[in-house]
């Protein structure tokens, strides 16, 4: 691939990534979300696909932690990180914010609805990436930190912008959870999330393989873990909600979904944690929906833990990650 040189004269683009207590929060109106295809008629869509090639990008690192629930029903109040990136252009002075959103709330990314007179749970986990104009640079300066990273010409943004068209049109699922066989770091991964954080290490990744050279920072991000032997695959919902389906067995789904439902008074929300903990700690069931699938988790203690990674930003290869 042919690089432009980096001038001085050129322009800048500062890339930050941030934190934030709930891991991916909702799409606001006034940001355009690519799904299938880019809106390629939005001006900030085409300032993504298209900045100078000759144009040097600055990345910066924004980390943002805060207090709060974890709003899965498990009563936890841990720091919860939202990651993103920033982009600012020293030729316009504008900037520019890319997240990996989860579209419909973390909670209905995480748990489905039980609809009445519908067998099949009714699923909102799709996730996208969202480019918009702006950076809340007083929220993340007062909450977390901003550090430069890199510097990518505008050639590598733009290779970058068409690699994030091609991530967001095949990975379209947003998984919460992260599923192993035991905290021990070498364990098993049964399965492995696919929420904000792994999109922000996807980019970098892209950008080191793209010629991006990144300052040594280790950077933190969270993961939501569960410990299970071995899953049990179970059906897609055709073969257990479907006419000839599985009753028994789309009853059971339906019941352990059940207490994980939003709107509740206060006495209705702790019989649901008892239930939430007669399902997973007692009876150690739990039933993942993870790409379009249906798999029964034997759990083990300690059933869930939200850890803290330290991932330093990576260095390039010849492979380009993800295509």
């Amino acid at each position: 691939m042919n690089r432009q040189p980096l001038r001085q004269h050129d322009a800048l683009i500062k890339v930050c990534v941030s934190c934030s207590l709930v891991c991916c929060a909702a799409v606001s109106l006034n940001q355009r979300c690519y799904r299938n295809s880019l809106p390629s008629s939005h001006p900030v869509t085409q300032q993504l696909l298209s900045i100078l090639p000759s144009a040097q990008v600055r990345l910066k690192l924004l980390r943002n932690q805060s207090f709060g629930s974890l709003v899965l029903c498990f009563c936890v109040f841990q720091k919860i990180m939202h990651d993103a990136v920033g982009f600012k252009s020293s030729l316009t002075g504008r900037n520019y914010t890319m997240e990996w959103y989860e579209l419909f709330q973390l909670g209905n990314c995480t748990f489905p609805h039980l609809r009445p007179g519908m067998d099949a749970p009714f699923w909102c986990n799709q996730g996208a990436a969202c480019f918009y104009e702006g950076i809340d640079d007083a929220h993340w300066k007062a909450n977390g930190t901003l550090v430069l990273v890199t510097t990518i010409s505008g050639a590598m943004f733009n290779d970058m912008a068409q690699w994030v068209k091609y991530d967001n049109e095949t990975g379209i699922y947003y998984e919460t959870w992260t599923v192993q066989a035991s905290p021990d770091k070498k364990s098993t991964v049964w399965f492995d999330a696919y929420e904000c954080s792994k999109f922000i290490l996807r980019t970098y990744q892209k950008l080191a393989d793209l010629g991006a050279v990144f300052k040594k920072i280790q950077t933190n991000y969270t993961s939501i873990i569960l410990f299970s032997g071995e899953p049990v695959y179970l059906g897609n919902e055709t073969s257990i909600f479907g006419p000839q389906g599985n009753k028994t067995l789309a009853e059971a789904i339906r019941d352990f979904y059940s207490p994980f439902k939003p709107h509740q008074s206060v006495r209705e929300f702790f019989v649901d944690i008892f239930k939430i903990i007669d399902h997973v700690v007692l009876n150690h069931q739990f039933y993942l929906f993870y790409n379009l699938e249906y798999w029964f988790l034997p759990m083990k203690s300690p059933y869930l833990k939200i850890i803290y990674e330290e991932v330093p930003l990576p260095v390039g290869s010849k492979a380009s990650f993800g295509v």
